[in-house]
């Protein structure tokens, strides 16, 4: 397994569970150093498309029984969704993936305006359409999360090696026969690629082309203030704008990516 971040790590713990004898997670840093600990952590399940929707419901029943497989979770809570419509496509075009996502057996339903204006105060009345929402989705604590892989890889027998890149694959007749890294080769005939934002990057080193990249998020959190009390507010994402925001320490957490900046890492903190 190369990376050891939310994809990575969870994917090695599974594979343990399916019954592999040995795996071996290679993390060039350590584990959730990268964008796992610093995401926004929301679980959505109203995806718009059916792989999303299920993978989607399969992470959130995931993380709501990590405490009993594990002893340990990610911190889920189920905070709702709303996803707001501004103009009458918005409107079309949420009606169809609420078709869907109630076809799957997701618990979704149309909220119309007022009642979307009296669920959601983070908005001020009367600008929307009326919009989606899912009172089963939420969000989970990232750098939780990141604790909750690692003891899952720890109890699951799933050998660790940080400080470790990999550089590429050992091919021989045609097959994988094991990674080199820059501590030395380990033969494997199965590799799992993975990295996030420079899963592109990782693919390379194997000589295959994965069209991935990543987009900074700028985020910001509020400072607490008793009308932004969790009980009192959804999680809300406006599509149209790719903003985001949901409860975080009794304010808000806020998330876009910036249209106007170019692709690439980059990290500014500030307060």
């Amino acid at each position: 397994m190369v990376g050891g971040g939310t994809i990575g790590a969870w994917c090695a713990y599974f594979l343990r569970q399916a019954g592999l004898d040995q795996v071996i997670v290679l993390e060039k840093r350590t584990l959730g150093q990268g964008a796992s600990s610093r995401a926004a952590g929301i679980v959505r399940t109203q995806g718009g498309t059916t792989w999303a929707v299920q993978l989607g419901e399969w992470s959130r029943r995931f993380y709501l029984s990590q405490a009993e497989r594990l002893g340990i979770d990610s911190g889920f809570t189920a905070q709702g969704y709303v996803l707001p419509c501004f103009t009458e496509e918005d409107v079309d075009a949420a009606r169809d993936r609420m078709a869907m996502q109630n076809a799957l057996g997701l618990a979704v339903r149309w909220l119309e305006p007022a009642e979307l204006d009296r669920l959601n105060p983070t908005l001020a009345p009367g600008l929307t359409r009326g919009g989606t929402y899912c009172a089963e989705d939420g969000y989970l604590a990232p750098p939780r999360n990141v604790t909750a892989y690692a003891v899952a890889l720890a109890i699951s027998g799933v050998e660790v090696r940080e400080h470790t890149a990999f550089t590429g694959l050992d091919i021989r007749g045609g097959r994988v026969a094991g990674v080199q890294t820059s501590q030395g080769r380990i033969e494997s005939p199965r590799v799992v690629l993975t990295g996030g934002p420079e899963l592109a990057e990782v693919a390379g080193l194997a000589g295959i082309r994965v069209p991935a990249g990543g987009v900074r998020h700028q985020v910001a959190v509020t400072e607490p203030h008793p009308d932004l009390d969790p009980s009192r507010l959804p999680m809300v994402f406006d599509l149209s704008a790719g903003l985001y925001w949901r409860p975080e320490e009794k304010g808000l957490l806020f998330g876009m990516s910036n249209p106007d900046e170019r692709p690439g890492p980059a990290a500014v903190r500030g307060r």
